[in-house]
């Protein structure tokens, strides 16, 4: 359905946006979707840092304790 959409047609889809919602609108959603996209790989960023750092993580159980197990 959508694999014909040529370069053209997308233009017409974002004048006709842009006429319905006006350029402040449209201006501030891609501003809060730049925000989304930046707090989005923040947070991958930071997952794997917690992986990173949960794999660097040395075993600390005593001997005793290791051999009950």
């Amino acid at each position: 359905m959508f694999n014909n959409i040529t370069p053209v047609g997308l233009i017409l889809i974002a004048v006709v946006v842009l006429v319905l919602f006006g350029r402040g609108k449209v201006s501030s959603l891609m501003g809060e979707v730049g925000k989304g996209i930046t707090a989005f790989k923040k947070g991958v960023d930071d997952g794997k840092k917690e992986v990173d750092n949960a794999m660097d993580a040395k075993d600390v159980t005593p001997e005793e304790e290791k051999d009950k197990a």
